[in-house]
């Protein structure tokens, strides 16, 4: 694809996220959940690192489904930090299990997961228009309240800069350059 965006680099898995992935409107809970904590696993490192890991994060984390990891035991969690397969911090392997916790309480609320957040942007993506990297926010007024409304309901590891590249990464925003043919497409 000529004239993708261009943080994809070379890599070709990078580059197959950024054709079929990212910027894509995501509706489904589950994988809004793992989304969330695979950007907040990335905290402090480059997406394409947690990116290389994702399978290996789906098999250990039994496919981000909240109920099994709401059960996770102290063995569990010592397992989890042997494995040189995932990003091994205690705070960000509790944070996903604490997050399990808190996506269970908004269902048993009533509400979805997918109905919270995309709330936020009154249920259809924004279209933003930029032309290069250094005009794309790092963080923005909606994603603040929503890593301010993902925070009082106990989510972690959710600021306003993660939650932003978890809206990019989702559709919620679509941050492909003007230039990028998958601007167009996803408008």
């Amino acid at each position: 694809m000529n004239d993708r965006c261009p943080w994809c680099g070379d890599d070709p898995l990078y580059q197959h996220y950024h054709d079929h992935e990212w910027g894509v409107p995501e509706y489904d809970d589950r994988a809004l959940f793992e989304c969330l904590n695979l950007e907040g696993a990335q905290a402090g490192l480059s997406w394409i690192t947690v990116l290389r890991k994702r399978e290996h994060y789906r098999k250990v984390f039994d496919g981000f489904d909240a109920e099994k990891i709401v059960r996770y035991d102290d063995r569990k969690v010592a397992a989890l930090l042997q494995d040189a397969g995932i990003i091994r911090n205690r705070l960000k392997v509790a944070a996903t299990i604490g997050n399990a916790r808190s996506y269970l309480a908004l269902r048993d609320e009533g509400l979805t997961l997918s109905d919270f957040l995309w709330d936020f942007v009154d249920g259809s993506p924004q279209i933003n228009h930029f032309r290069t990297l250094k005009e794309v926010p790092a963080s923005t007024p909606v994603a603040e309240a929503m890593s301010k409304a993902l925070k009082k309901r106990g989510f972690k590891f959710v600021g306003p800069t993660i939650v932003y590249a978890f809206m990019q990464a989702t559709g919620m925003v679509n941050d492909h350059l003007t230039t990028c043919p998958r601007h167009r497409d996803l408008r």
